[in-house]
């Protein structure tokens, strides 16, 4: 220990490795103490050095080991050892009582030079401190995970406490509560479902009344799960509080209400769209969480294999006609429909886009809100967007037959038409289109491809492998006398199911001369589907099938996700 009681700055050792400049570290320095954060810290939001550089210099000069916490067995008397209040100042958690000396904890530190933190720690627990170095987002994580509920269940205790002497009739409670919404315990309630959502890598937040108590679920990977239920008598405040912070009407509780929430965590900035929804018990709201990086990805990161970058390439040098991407909610659409902007965004050409709502502002592009009060539909939107001179038209969505036919009477007229839709399969939404009232022969010339897709979830790292049975085998293509392995979930530390993230599957129809005359003569989707995949198209339930004998995705996963677009 004696090597880490020497005091050693941060600061000068990331100039002394040429990581900033003294004038950066000064800047920083000087923030720091207006904003009261660590330095580190100051520094990542200043954007001067990232996270994992600072990470590499502590590494180089103190040669101590890193650790990642998220998939470390952390030893649960270890953690407990110390109170919530103290790891969360100093940003450290207790890991491990080391096996060779009874008498040493270890602890994952973000800042293992602190001094006062060690000390402060050795006085508490009587034990000897010994640091190894883990990222401060990663320890804020592993807190949340074993702090979040009892830290979030002290805040609603000391909020009833405070509402208590709350004596009043309805209106004048609910005045108060109006006043009591900037109190800190429930700002800090709110705040942390929030910060957890994001660093349990959470899509949407449900907030959902029921007659005695609030129940708060994340949809992670696509799978909604329960995280904590609070007493009924928060719930007001805590609508009061996400109404406020998403510019909602406070005083309106019969009517659904739309709003919006721009937030940093962990130095990211996210977009949250906020939906509340009156129901019997109270209104019920869903945030759902996108982060400003997540729709700028690179298209090599969607997913999309060789074969099917190639068609997706090939579909996005048409000068006009209409690219449809679709699939259900939650399926990715929007992403890929801004990866393909992103694509197109050159100097030289004219985009403009309407949409409800707009989930990414992207840099070059024209974006218009959906607006139904001021009369400015996806209809309404794209007539005017045709007297703009736009090369290109993206609508986010083709919800009726108005908006279909002014969109393919663009693509007829020299515009390259991009747009979603709520279909199962590319072969489906062919006769999606034709119900809506667009004439067989008009879509035939105008549609130029179309993008069917799902997200699979990823298999954690912990996966665990087995022989594929004879049914799986028919199922997957592959010859009963050849030998499969497949993969199953099985659940960590990191991961807690058995899945870690997702990946795109992809079926992309490219509207040849064949599939063009089979629209036109009002051909069915079966009939679509066959000659599309005679031109060498891979269907959805092909493409989950590659990742399945890859073991990135289990066999229950394909099943599941491809099932509905079977049916067509």
């Amino acid at each position: 220990m004696a090597g880490y009681r020497k005091r050693v700055r941060l600061g000068d050792i990331l100039v002394e490795y040429d990581y900033i400049t003294q004038e950066q570290l000064d800047d920083a320095l000087a923030q720091q103490k207006e904003k009261g954060k660590f330095l580190g810290e100051m520094l990542v939001e200043l954007g001067y050095i990232t996270e994992e550089d600072i990470m590499r210099a502590l590494q180089t000069q103190l040669g101590i080991e890193f650790v990642d916490v998220r998939n470390y067995e952390i030893d649960d008397k270890a953690v407990h050892m110390v109170n919530e209040q103290l790891v969360r100042k100093y940003n450290l958690i207790p890991i491990a009582i080391s096996k060779t000396a009874a008498n040493v904890l270890i602890v994952a530190m973000s800042d293992p030079m602190n001094i006062f933190a060690m000390d402060d720690l050795s006085i508490v627990t009587g034990m000897q401190v010994e640091p190894v170095l883990a990222m401060k987002s990663h320890i804020d994580a592993v807190i949340d995970k074993y702090y979040g509920k009892q830290q979030a269940q002290a805040m609603a205790e000391q909020f009833k406490k405070e509402q208590e002497g709350y004596m009043f009739d309805d209106e004048e409670e609910d005045a108060a509560r109006r006043d009591d919404v900037e109190n800190s315990p429930i700002v800090q309630l709110v705040n942390n479902i929030i910060e957890q959502a994001v660093r349990q890598r959470a899509s949407d937040i449900h907030i959902e009344p029921f007659e005695f108590n609030v129940r708060v679920r994340y949809r992670v990977d696509g799978n909604l799960r329960e995280i904590i239920t609070y007493d009924k008598a928060l719930f007001s405040a805590i609508i009061a509080r996400i109404k406020i912070i998403s510019g909602m009407d406070i005083s309106e509780k019969r009517k659904p209400q739309d709003g919006r929430i721009t937030l940093m965590v962990d130095f990211k900035e996210w977009d949250i769209r906020v939906s509340n929804l009156p129901t019997v018990y109270g209104e019920k709201v869903v945030m759902r969480l996108a982060s400003k990086e997540g729709f700028n990805k690179d298209k090599k990161d969607l997913g999309l294999r060789p074969e099917d970058l190639e068609k997706f390439d090939n579909i996005l040098k048409n000068p006009n006609g209409i690219i449809l991407v679709t699939g259900p909610t939650g399926s990715g659409k929007s992403t890929t429909l801004y990866t393909a902007l992103s694509e197109l965004n050159k100097e030289d050409v004219n985009i403009v886009t309407v949409e409800d709502p707009v989930e990414a502002n992207i840099d070059g592009v024209n974006q218009v809100q959906v607006n139904v009060k001021a009369d400015m539909t996806f209809a309404s939107g794209l007539r005017s967007i045709l007297r703009q001179d736009p090369d290109i038209i993206m609508i986010g969505e083709i919800r009726d037959g108005e908006t279909a036919e002014i969109a393919v009477r663009a693509s007829i007229t020299g515009h390259l038409v991009v747009s979603t839709l709520h279909t199962n399969s590319t072969a489906g939404t062919v006769g999606r289109l034709i119900d809506m009232g667009i004439e067989p022969y008009l879509l035939g010339d105008s549609l130029v491809g179309i993008i069917a897709q799902r997200l699979v979830r990823r298999l954690c790292k912990c996966k665990s492998s087995r022989p594929a049975t004879d049914d799986e085998k028919r199922q997957l293509g592959v010859p009963l006398s050849e030998p499969l392995t497949l993969c199953d979930p099985v659940g960590c530390q990191e991961c807690g199911t058995g899945y870690k993230g997702r990946i795109g599957i992809y079926e992309i129809m490219t509207i040849t001369k064949k599939l063009r005359n089979l629209i036109a003569a009002n051909a069915t989707a079966d009939e679509l589907k066959a000659a599309a995949e005679s031109e060498g198209m891979s269907s959805l339930r092909n493409s989950a099938a590659k990742y399945v004998k890859e073991g990135v995705t289990s066999f229950a996963e394909m099943v599941k996700v491809t099932y509905s677009a079977d049916e067509v």
